[in-house]
């Protein structure tokens, strides 16, 4: 699972680290206001842990500018120590999804976590993924374009999946290929000749191309007024 801490306590910082790492957790962390809307809009994350007290742009700002302005929709909990009613009010109001006061306990973090990307995935009923004219239906692992079949390879299924819940969101490289091969990825070259392979299945049969690359840094799915 990919989180986003945005926080500026190092031993908060800290304690996440070690906390959350060895539970196979990959963190980033960005220490302000403006760098965590910088990091959460530039990639993909699974969730993102935000601290209401940061210096320049708060966290209200920070999930406010998240929600409204950039439309993000990757899971927000906000980890703080305003307790009040009207504080976890105003927090749900402008778009976050949980909210944990200091001090709490990491094993409750964590499950709180698991819950909230499993609830963003819809993994207990959700079976149908669907973006544009993409259909990918998860209890048969097949998926379709326009309704036509689409012949994919399992690395390619896995990698589809992965960008259908993304988009239209940019994944990374590296969160592309955790999503395919956990913690083992191959060789630097695997993942291109996948995506090449996946183009061909998903985009060279129809009119626009829906798999985008960003050179250096990732790909995403473009919905067809983006082409």
């Amino acid at each position: 699972m990919h989180v986003l801490i945005i926080e500026d306590n190092p031993d908060i910082i800290a304690n996440l680290y070690g906390y959350l790492e060895p539970l196979g957790y990959t963190l980033d962390v960005a220490r302000n206001g403006n760098a965590g809307v910088s990091r959460a809009t530039d990639s993909f994350h699974d969730a993102i842990v935000l601290d209401l007290s940061l210096p320049g742009m708060d966290g209200v700002e920070v999930c406010r500018t998240l929600r409204r302005e950039h439309r993000l929709a990757t899971p927000i909990m906000m980890l703080t120590a305003r307790d009040t009613v009207h504080d976890k009010l105003t927090g749900f109001e402008i778009g976050a999804d949980d909210y944990l006061v200091k001090p709490y306990s990491l094993p409750e973090l964590d499950a709180r976590l698991k819950a909230l990307v499993r609830r963003a995935r819809n993994e207990h009923v959700q079976t149908v993924l669907t973006f544009g004219d993409l259909r990918l239906d998860t209890s048969t692992s097949q998926a379709t374009r326009a309704g036509q079949p689409l012949d994919l390879t399992p690395t390619g299924y896995k990698i589809l999946i992965a960008l259908m819940r993304a988009a239209p969101t940019l994944m990374t490289r590296e969160a592309v290929e955790r999503e395919v091969w956990s913690d083992n990825p191959p060789d630097s070259d695997a993942l291109r000749t996948h995506i090449h392979t996946l183009r061909q299945a998903l985009d060279k049969p129809f009119p626009y191309p829906m798999l985008l690359t960003l050179p250096g840094t990732g790909y995403r799915l473009a919905a067809p007024d983006e082409t």
